[in-house]
């Protein structure tokens, strides 16, 4: 389950994690749910059409978050799922903290991509990345002009930034199934890869 990153996404649970089949996502009900949530949130978004890219690869159930009240730059489609809980930490999680802990407003997130037909490195299982099912942050902007890294940042000389990294790392793995980060491989060492598939890993 676990999914490697770089500008890629996840598939399905049944493990067209492997290239092979169809990729399959939540039934219309539970899309439907999501864009109900999702207003109710007061999140802007497009929802997408379903679209098959080739063995364990596509989009469906997806959107394009288009406002959450916190910039986030070079999201693509991503699964309506992931994109609720994103929208949530963003929000909740990660303004919150920069302004308790840096003492400056949140102005903007720097993702690193989140649909793109891969493996998970090293492997021949796919991404949750495949399946625009994940996320990956790399940089926060602050209203006082700072850009937090995580590749520059995450053993920061400054203790509030390392405490600001640990805090919005820790309250990711309370809200998605995968968080991956520079503590688990040096693959991530550049950014966190944050996936919505319950799988209760976090590092």
């Amino acid at each position: 389950m676990l999914a490697a990153c770089g500008r890629s996404e996840p598939p399905k649970r049944s493990d067209s994690r492997s290239p092979g089949p169809r990729v399959e996502g939540p039934s219309p009900r539970e899309t439907a749910q999501c864009h109900r949530d999702l207003r109710e949130l007061g999140v802007a978004f497009e929802p997408l059409p379903d679209r098959q890219f080739g063995p364990g690869c596509g989009i469906v159930g997806t959107v394009k978050l288009l406002d959450i009240g916190v910039p986030t730059t070079n999201l693509g489609a991503v699964r309506c799922g992931q994109a609720r809980t994103y929208a949530q930490w963003a929000r909740n999680a990660v303004g919150p903290a920069a302004y308790q802990i840096l003492g400056s407003e949140l102005t903007k997130i720097e993702s690193m991509g989140s649909y793109n037909c891969r493996n998970v490195a090293g492997t021949a299982r796919r991404s949750g990345h495949s399946i625009a099912n994940a996320i990956d942050i790399g940089a926060f902007q602050l209203k006082d002009g700072r850009r937090i890294t995580i590749l520059q940042d995450w053993n920061s000389p400054d203790p509030a930034v390392r405490r600001f990294l640990q805090t919005i790392s820790g309250s990711a793995c309370k809200r998605f199934g995968t968080v991956l980060g520079p503590n688990y491989n040096s693959a991530h060492r550049n950014h966190l890869h944050l996936e919505d598939d319950k799988a209760k890993f976090c590092r």
